[in-house]
């Protein structure tokens, strides 16, 4: 699916604020703060809660094997300007028609466009370096920071179906988005994140 360039673990995305990065193992402790938080684990499909000790360690070897095979891309959201902790994770997973998108992202960071500013940045590489025909996701609902995120990117709304999701003990109601080719094609100039702080709730996190 993906080529010979995002297979070694230096390859990297870069955005205006963002080094997108492969996860290494030393990266466990800061994976295992983040998916352990209830309000990030709740809006996914497959996040346990409580998070199991060692859980992050073989989560990083999955996405670290899964990434060298070219059979998909998970990527950590880091800072261009700062330590390079990971504050977020963000990957594209093979689908019957092309490619599924999910992300998480630490609640202290929701509002500052940086979800999305992350989602534009992996979306573009889909096109460009796999011959997917088009991006799908799914937002848990009652989700809207999620959702933003998508119509942001261009996703058209689909549909609201149950989900299956194992680690919430069965099906859970979420709203389906897709991005074509051709749609994301006309929106070469995506538009500049809303970077005004917002206050509240809010989870970025979709439903994978």
């Amino acid at each position: 699916m993906f080529p010979e360039v995002t297979r070694d673990d230096v390859f990297r995305l870069e955005t205006r604020r963002l080094w997108l990065r492969w996860p290494f193992p030393g990266d466990a402790d800061a994976i295992a703060a983040l998916a352990g938080r209830k309000t990030v684990a709740e809006m996914t499909a497959h996040i346990p809660h409580p998070y199991p000790r060692g859980e992050a360690a073989d989560r990083i070897g999955c996405w670290r094997r899964k990434n060298a095979a070219g059979v998909g891309l998970k990527l950590l959201m880091t800072s261009r300007d700062a330590d390079r902790q990971p504050f977020g994770t963000i990957g594209l997973d093979p689908v019957p028609d092309g490619l599924a998108l999910g992300f998480i992202l630490a609640s202290e960071r929701a509002g500052e466009g940086l979800a999305t500013e992350s989602a534009q940045a992996i979306i573009d590489a889909a096109f460009t370096l796999s011959p997917a025909r088009s991006v799908e996701a799914a937002v848990r609902v009652g989700n809207p920071a999620a959702r933003r995120v998508l119509e942001k990117c261009g996703f058209a709304y689909e549909g609201t179906a149950l989900q299956p999701a194992p680690a919430r003990g069965g099906l859970i109601p979420s709203d389906r988005f897709r991005l074509d080719r051709k749609t994301w094609a006309s929106l070469k100039q995506w538009r500049m994140p809303d970077l005004a702080p917002r206050r509240g709730p809010d989870v970025v996190a979709l439903a994978v």
